[in-house]
């Protein structure tokens, strides 16, 4: 994990990426996210991205109300943090999210995707300490240090402890702790803190009381 606090909002981001499209895979601001390019068209899409702003996004597939599949509308802008090739023409990738995206709409399909994206604001509806308060309790609903992951845990509640950017320990916490997909899309399409907030409390909660 390399989450930081150095805000992730004010990072300049291009006006189109290119679109790795994968089924119930979220990438969320702050976060990094492993890849195994086998495809020759994400290949493709690897050496534009590198040849360019070393950036690219994850397109969620999910399906719609037609029971169709469709990208999902916002994702996390991803800069590769490290990339290995490997000689077989294959790639290990690890992408860190930057900030999260719309799309707006898309200029190419194959032989990969490219979107045309604007940055999607956080919005805060309330006053400074009652965010710190949701914060607070969902570092509370963490699993218990002593009996769960030992050093890890409390490796990972130090740093939380030490972020002052709310928007991005609620990412953190998120993309580490729940896996529901449902709560998952929710948690990320979410423009609202508090609510997000209220999301990952809600499964925090239904968490500890099944373990």
């Amino acid at each position: 994990m390399d989450e930081t606090s150095q805000s992730h909002c004010s990072f300049p981001l291009p006006d189109t990426m290119p679109v790795m499209v994968l089924g119930d895979c979220y990438l969320f601001p702050g976060c990094l996210l492993p890849l195994f390019i086998f495809e020759e068209r994400y290949r493709l899409m690897l050496a534009e991205a590198l040849r360019t702003d070393r950036m690219f996004c994850i397109g969620t597939r999910v399906r719609n109300a037609d029971d169709r599949y469709e990208i999902l509308p916002v994702s996390t802008a991803g800069l590769i943090r490290a990339c290995k090739k490997q000689d077989d023409g294959t790639s290990h990738v690890m992408l860190q999210g930057i900030r999260r995206i719309r799309f707006n709409d898309y200029k190419q399909e194959k032989p990969f995707v490219m979107a045309n994206i604007e940055p999607m604001p956080t919005v805060i509806e309330t006053e400074t300490g009652y965010i710190n308060e949701l914060k607070d309790r969902a570092l509370d609903l963490l699993p218990d240090a002593n009996s769960c992951a030992g050093e890890a845990m409390r490796n990972l509640r130090t740093a939380l402890l030490k972020i002052e950017c709310p928007d991005l320990v609620c990412d953190i916490l998120a993309y580490h702790f729940i896996r529901r997909a449902p709560a998952q899309q929710s948690l990320l399409v979410e423009p609202v803190l508090e609510k997000r907030y209220d999301i990952l409390i809600a499964e925090l909660e239904k968490l500890q009381a099944e373990s």
